[in-house]
């Protein structure tokens, strides 16, 4: 099935949309419609899930919200995942909803809500384990590209995009993230779970391809294997400059060619990014010496963190006429910067959720002041509700993932209140979220399937039950 036709049929009937029934299996639905997709359909079931999601049906008083707590927070195993075996081994695919293709950074974020809970549920522990595995097979085919396909033989749209493309692989868009999500994914589920069976040769040589991606694009000696070009009239799908992007100056900075909503950067080091690979390269090196015993290749890792580091204090962070010093977005090592914040994430906003910077840290809290107000170009407020989006989808367009985000790294009760009853009110009648929606109008949105948006709202609202259930009323 082409992706055209895959969009159209699983917006209609992978995720039940809109199916016209009354939920009377469970009371506290009770005149809401059934959007869930029927259990006979579903992918995987966890009970573990299914025993926080009859927990919190029963307890919150908010009925919206506990029908949308039911919809979301499982939306990854009903509708996105595909455990397999192979060699006597557990795989996994996930793919990112509307697109039948596996992206590394979303399907990590996918499952990431559902390491808490898979100690009581030994399928949904090795279904991760099985991403894990999966993510290493894909790193190892293609480290510079962003997104997969189960099919190591397949050829997908963007086979003619210029540049290395291989079988296997959606698309070849450069992004940092790409490889600090599945970095982040390993090492939590090592901390809570205590499996090491993921980390076998493949997760070895993995680690090794990162390492080296990742000195490639400090872009110290030259500019790398790496380059990039697609026939298209969206600008910001492209590469400038002959593929390689705007000139940077070596300063220890990675470059990012593209930003984790799939557009070009602008400046080649995205300081969010390049602060998600500082933390990520400490979590590897722990893994390779604790477990691997691979201590030269861990020295390595934390000697580049360090580098990447100093390299962001001494030019990721600006000085701002109204706020003071706060990060860039994007910079290129000769002095110019970008200032603007993005809804995906790594972004500003979320540096304290991906532990890059600590939540209390002056830097980021004046970043966030920034990024939360009108002198963002990209934070938008309207009639149904304030947000940031991005270039992505254009103007006027929220996302719902920068609500949840705002939400989750706030230590404010009136913050994260109201962000709960914006996301509430923001579905658009739908139950689910949504990839973005106008600032006026939420019923005009983009993604009736988004995995991503879904799972982490699942996660904010599972995380606010736990820890400040009074905030749900």
């Amino acid at each position: 099935m082409d992706r055209r036709d895959f969009i159209k049929n699983a917006s209609l009937a992978g995720i039940g949309l809109l199916t016209p029934k009354t939920v009377l299996a469970a009371d506290f639905f009770y005149d809401f419609p059934v959007v869930r997709t029927p259990q006979a359909s579903r992918k995987f079931t966890s009970p573990a899930i299914e025993k926080a999601i009859d927990a919190f049906g029963k307890k919150v008083k908010n009925k919206e919200l506990a029908w949308m707590f039911n919809n979301c927070f499982p939306n990854t195993l009903d509708t996105t995942v595909f455990p397999y075996q192979e060699n006597g081994q557990n795989l996994t695919y996930v793919i990112t909803g509307d697109i039948d293709a596996m992206w590394l950074r979303d399907s990590s974020a996918q499952v990431w809500p559902y390491l808490k809970l898979m100690k009581g549920d030994k399928k949904l522990q090795e279904l991760i384990q099985g991403l894990i595995r999966k993510q290493s097979k894909c790193i190892n085919i293609d480290p510079y590209a962003n997104a997969f396909y189960n099919d190591p033989t397949k050829k997908g749209e963007w086979f003619s995009d210029h540049t290395d493309m291989k079988p296997g692989i959606h698309e070849r868009k450069w992004e940092i993230d790409s490889l600090c999500y599945p970095i982040r994914l390993s090492y939590h589920y090592w901390k809570i779970s205590g499996d090491t069976t993921p980390f076998n040769d493949e997760w070895v040589q993995a680690q090794k391809n990162i390492y080296k991606t990742f000195t490639e694009q400090q872009r110290k000696n030259d500019l790398g294997p790496y380059k990039f070009m697609r026939t298209t009239p969206r600008g910001s799908d492209t590469l400038q400059v002959d593929g390689y992007g705007y000139p940077v100056k070596p300063v220890g900075l990675i470059c990012s060619s593209f930003r984790p909503s799939d557009d070009s950067t602008i400046f080649s080091f995205l300081i969010p990014a390049n602060l998600f690979a500082v933390v990520s390269l400490r979590h590897s090196a722990e893994i390779l010496r604790e477990v691997k015993k691979e201590n030269d290749l861990a020295q390595k890792f934390l000697a580049l963190a360090d580098e990447v580091e100093q390299a962001v204090k001494e030019h990721g962070i600006v000085n701002h006429p109204k706020f003071g010093k706060v990060y860039a977005y994007e910079v290129d090592g000769f002095g110019s910067y970008l200032m603007m914040d993005d809804a995906n994430v790594p972004s500003l906003l979320a540096l304290p959720y991906l532990e890059a910077v600590d939540v209390n840290d002056e830097v980021y809290q004046r970043t966030r002041k920034y990024i939360l107000s009108a002198d963002n170009p990209f934070f938008f407020k309207g009639k149904a509700g304030e947000g940031i989006g991005g270039p992505h989808i254009g103007r006027d367009y929220i996302w719902p993932i920068a609500i949840t985000m705002r939400g989750l790294t706030s230590n404010n009760d009136a913050e994260i209140r109201e962000c709960v009853q914006m996301l509430v009110k923001t579905h658009g009648g739908t139950g689910f979220m949504h990839e973005s929606f106008h600032k006026d109008d939420p019923t005009n949105f983009t993604r009736k399937w988004f995995a991503w948006a879904n799972t982490l709202f699942g996660e904010f609202i599972w995380k606010t039950y736990n820890e400040k259930p009074h905030l749900l009323s």
